[in-house]
């Protein structure tokens, strides 16, 4: 066994008539024993349909107490997960699944004929107490390796990237890189026994995979496991499972400050040490808004698929508002062709390596590194004090007339604005500056638009250089988005420029 895997398994051992992981789609907890059984008894039937060392396995489930079983049993024949999407449009599943080898497949019911589509292949029921029925799908016209003790630079997860700006990548994890940072997650996070986690961001995400679900389990943690996040239901789970912590992203804090049903439901009787947030920065004024009305810190980091998980985080003691904190068990610099960058405050891309970072994709892309080094794509600067501040995606960034504009940077102040629950800039084409600082913006729609397009453009003159204020304003009912909820910013900056004429603000 891997050293990961052979943790998880004393995990259960550990805890064979405690409590250790609750389905709150079920609302039943499991113990040590219902869950090593679980595992064995999937561990059994892929041994029987030959699933083993190095064989990738599809896994297209919704967030289940049956992920950390499906997870732990595919490791334990030495076969590799490469989990996606429930809500992975069948069209593109069926794109997936031709495009590469998945020697098998686990879905729920509804998938079965999707996944099958005329391939030859061996369907299989499972019963198990984290998921009442479960179809594993053996492809025949694969081969299949024999089980196996995998090594730990054997892959253990394949996952794609967000793709918020082109086709996902996929990133290829190795049992090594994923214990080295769920170890680092582990420790920045002061993580313990005690500790209670609530898992909400969707469990293809290596967000749920390492910083949530992994490392809870190797910290002897528990997990409480949603299959979305409510945000009506939010602090009333947090409360009735007292949960010490819970990772999130920008949109989920932005909605639990405006949500009704969510503020009404809060009281100050919970146990949580802190909301782990990440994904770009909160602004100062949500940022203090949350934790002053739901006494909370909030603990904001930096990280990524091709990184196992977090690259840097606030400390507790010390964190710094707007930051994206301190690198933690991770070289992490800025990069101006080719150079690293020496100064403070100099902005440049954002680049890292460490023992937890990818050293290449699973299908070749060169350009992503360099010197060692990983380019992440992202801009940002270190100030005086060596905390990482994010300002976006190199590819993101806008050129108005020579000047450079960061989309997080406009994002950030027009997000102070109380009428708007959330705002992405992008460029678009201008014949007279090349690119046009063009603000979308979902309303609260409690006023008119020109009114609240007037307040935008005054508030924009207030508080941004004159080269960083939109010229053009859209509203829309939302955004394009991927699985994880990502803004897609191409397929964005498609649709607003299919209706520009007749449209601009």
């Amino acid at each position: 066994m891997s050293k990961i895997t052979n943790q998880l398994n004393k995990q259960l051992e550990n805890n064979i008539n405690e409590n250790i992981i609750k389905d709150i789609a079920s609302k039943k907890w499991f113990n040590g024993y219902e869950i090593a059984d679980d595992v064995r008894m999937l561990r059994d039937e892929l041994l029987e349909l030959h699933v083993g060392r190095g064989d990738v396995v599809l896994v297209c489930l919704p967030n289940t107490a049956a992920y950390p079983v499906i997870t732990q049993a595919i490791w334990e024949v030495g076969a590799v997960m490469h989990p996606i999407a429930a809500t992975t449009p069948e069209r593109e599943l069926q794109e997936e699944l031709n495009e590469h080898d998945y020697v098998a497949s686990i879905v729920g019911e509804e998938l079965v004929n999707v996944v099958l589509d005329d391939r030859i292949a061996i369907v299989t029921a499972l019963h198990l107490q984290t998921y009442s029925l479960l179809h594993i799908i053996r492809d025949r016209n694969l081969m299949g390796h024999d089980a196996s003790i995998p090594d730990e630079d054997d892959l253990a997860l394949v996952m794609n990237t967000s793709g918020t700006t082109g086709k996902p990548k996929r990133v290829g994890l190795t049992h090594r890189l994923l214990l080295n940072g769920v170890e680092h997650d582990i420790e920045s996070h002061q993580m313990t026994a005690a500790d209670t986690t609530m898992v909400v961001m969707p469990m293809f995400h290596i967000n749920a995979q390492a910083v949530s679900i992994l490392a809870t389990r190797l910290s002897g943690g528990k997990l409480v496991i949603a299959q979305k996040f409510s945000a009506s239901q939010f602090w009333n789970q947090i409360r009735d499972n007292e949960v010490t912590w819970v990772s999130v992203v920008p949109t989920i804090i932005n909605i639990l400050l405006i949500n009704q049903k969510a503020n009404e439901s809060y009281r100050n009787d919970i146990k949580l040490r802190f909301v782990r947030c990440s994904s770009f920065a909160l602004p100062l004024d949500k940022l203090t808004a949350f934790q002053t009305r739901f006494h909370t810190q909030i603990l904001e980091g930096y990280g990524m698929t091709e990184t196992a998980s977090q690259c840097t985080i606030n400390p507790f003691n010390a964190p710094k508002v707007g930051s994206a904190g301190k690198a933690f068990k991770t070289d992490v610099a800025i990069m101006n062709d080719g150079e690293i960058v020496k100064t403070n405050n100099q902005i440049g891309e954002i680049v890292v390596r460490g023992d937890h970072v990818i050293n290449d994709y699973l299908d070749p892309h060169p350009e992503a590194f360099e010197n060692g080094w990983f380019l992440t794509g992202d801009i940002g600067y270190f100030d005086e004090d060596g905390y990482l501040f994010v300002k976006g995606r190199k590819k993101d960034i806008i050129n108005r007339g020579g000047e450079k504009v960061a989309p997080a940077q406009v994002e950030n102040s027009l997000s102070q604005l109380n009428f708007i629950k959330e705002v992405s800039v992008i460029g678009t084409p201008d014949t007279l500056y090349g690119e046009a600082v063009t603000a979308v913006v979902i309303s609260q729609g409690l006023q008119s638009e020109d009114l609240e397009r007037q307040k935008i453009i005054a508030h924009a003159k207030a508080t941004l250089a004159k080269y960083e204020q939109p010229t053009r304003i859209f509203f829309v009912n939302d955004y394009p988005r991927n699985a994880t909820g990502k803004v897609v910013r191409l397929k964005l900056r498609e649709q607003v420029m299919s209706t520009l004429v007749g449209r601009v603000g």
